[in-house]
């Protein structure tokens, strides 16, 4: 079989942690992002803070920081990493109608930053549902990937070819 090959699986098939000890560091940048669908009643509640939970914003944004810097504690083979910068961006959309969330994750290592990208987005949006889900059960988490990622071997990636 030619092509791409998966790199936590060795050649008899097992999985395994890898070694990443001769990689040179370089800045790496993920970006992941992914949206809460809500009832347009449920976004108002949002938007003007009166959830019963609390700031719904807030402590998403909070929770999905909090999150990346665990990634390896939750993926079994991903490497702990020094992140040097997390944001957590949650916009109102009312077009969905409901949240957008982007996450970016960066570091200067010998390995990429995707997964903790994309852990805070989930974290995020697993927030809002847990906050809003007294006023809305129907809520659906949808559309959590990767945007972009900059630095290490592989190079960039856009999604779609777009430079972002």
């Amino acid at each position: 079989m030619s092509g791409p090959t998966l790199t936590h699986i060795d050649s008899a098939g097992e999985a395994r942690m890898v070694d990443v000890g001769d990689k040179a560091e370089t800045v790496r940048i993920a970006v992941a992002e992914g949206f809460v669908r809500m009832k347009p009643e449920t976004l108002t509640l949002i938007r003007e803070g009166i959830a019963k939970k609390g700031d719904v914003i807030a402590t998403a944004r909070l929770a999905g920081i909090m999150a990346a810097k665990q990634t390896s504690s939750l993926i079994p083979l991903c490497h702990p990493l020094m992140l040097t910068k997390v944001s957590v961006d949650i916009t109102p959309d009312d077009a969905l109608p409901g949240l957008r969330v982007e996450a970016m994750a960066k570091l200067t290592g010998r390995t990429g930053v995707e997964m903790e990208a994309l852990t805070a987005v989930s974290v995020a949006c697993l927030t809002i549902y847990d906050m809003a889900k007294a006023a809305d059960r129907e809520m659906e988490i949808c559309g959590v990937r990767l945007v972009s990622k900059s630095g290490g071997r592989s190079g960039d990636y856009h999604r779609g070819g777009e430079m972002r």
